[in-house]
């Protein structure tokens, strides 16, 4: 049953639903509402609740419970996440699996507390040292920020890889109906016979992503960048709206894509044939999709729409690949643009 949800909470509730006992944070605005709600909802399921003393402590936290064999999880938003990146680095190379909330906030540096995405480079390019992926979702509803935070649990073990959540203050603090998925049981989830989880004496587990061999550490980053490869092939997740005989095509995600796909049907009424592509995966990114549109005759241009000073529109010019012009339409330091101002960016572009 559906029930009024504020975005942070569902999140945290759904989390718990998802089999999630063990979370670790650090206060940073607009993420609050996360930790503070674990702080007395975790407790009531047996599980673990710990404000760590810093952004850099709760990670590795992260990383203790995970390789434990734990289903954990750690939110902040943009300064929070940076911290955070080393130790992110850190799971990606022991192959512990975990997921990572970032509510993000404008920058750079402390910036405001207003929506962003600025944070649109770090999630996807790796954000830490060294070459690794996350597997990354960007929600634009509560409802589905609901889903993919159980979908993300459940990558996370698939692959024993980190995932992020993406999103903003603005889907973060709105409230909208959604449903809270059925609560799994952590003991009925299949066992991690790789976990250092100290129930096997005569097998030494470790959790660990050193590897002084440099014939072994470059084994290890192909071993890795399959996993990535096996993402590109089979968790790509792409919203196509008003696309099929479009002129210019939207590209936005999250909760730009709410104001972007108001924009497409603003334009249709004025006549102007326009579409939105929605990436709800950032990593893999839906680059044959915008490919096939590039490939279609009525396209004439992209227009890629952020909450930036472009940085998604990086991607989407590499997957036209010169094929059709791509443009970029973006409002920074916490201003959200409305559809009329997209609209008439558009139309500025029309010929």
């Amino acid at each position: 049953m559906k029930k009024l949800w504020k975005g942070n909470e569902a999140v945290a509730e759904a989390a718990i639903a998802a089999g999630c006992r063990y979370f670790f944070g650090y206060p940073i605005t607009p993420q609050n509402e996360i930790p503070e709600y674990l702080s007395w909802r975790m407790p009531e399921v047996g599980g673990t609740f710990i404000q760590a003393e810093s952004e850099v402590s709760a990670i590795n936290m992260v990383y203790g419970a995970g390789g434990a064999g734990g289903r954990t999880m750690t939110s902040s938003s943009s300064p929070g996440i940076s911290l955070k990146t080393e130790g992110i680095s850190y799971c990606a190379g022991a192959e512990v699996p975990c997921v990572i909330v970032n509510i993000s906030r404008a920058g750079p540096g402390l910036g405001g507390i207003q929506p962003a995405q600025g944070d649109y480079f770090q999630a996807v390019k790796g954000g830490g040292h060294g070459d690794y992926k996350c597997l990354v979702y960007a929600p634009n509803s509560v409802q589905e920020f609901v889903d993919l935070t159980a979908k993300a649990f459940d990558k996370a073990d698939e692959y024993r890889n980190p995932v992020m959540l993406i999103s903003d203050g603005l889907l973060g603090q709105m409230m909208e109906p959604a449903e809270i998925p059925p609560m799994i049981d952590p003991a009925s989830l299949p066992k991690k016979e790789w976990a250092a989880c100290g129930n096997d004496k005569y097998k030494q587990r470790i959790i660990e992503s050193i590897h002084i061999s440099p014939d072994d550490l470059e084994n290890h980053n192909h071993k890795l960048f399959k996993k990535y490869e096996a993402m590109q092939k089979n968790d790509v997740m792409v919203e196509e709206y008003r696309c099929e005989d479009a002129q210019v095509i939207l590209v936005a995600y999250g909760s730009v894509s709410r104001i972007a796909k108001a924009a497409v049907d603003e334009l249709r009424a004025q006549k102007i044939k326009a579409g939105l592509v929605r990436p709800i995966t950032l990593f893999p990114f839906p680059s044959a999709t915008l490919e096939k549109y590039a490939k279609q005759k009525s396209v004439k241009r992209f227009v890629s729409v952020e909450l930036s000073m472009g940085q998604m529109v990086e991607d989407v010019r590499l997957a036209v690949n010169g094929a059709k012009p791509v443009d970029f339409f973006g409002r920074v330091g916490g201003i959200v643009m409305v559809p009329s101002e997209i609209v008439e960016y558009v139309k500025g572009g029309q010929k």
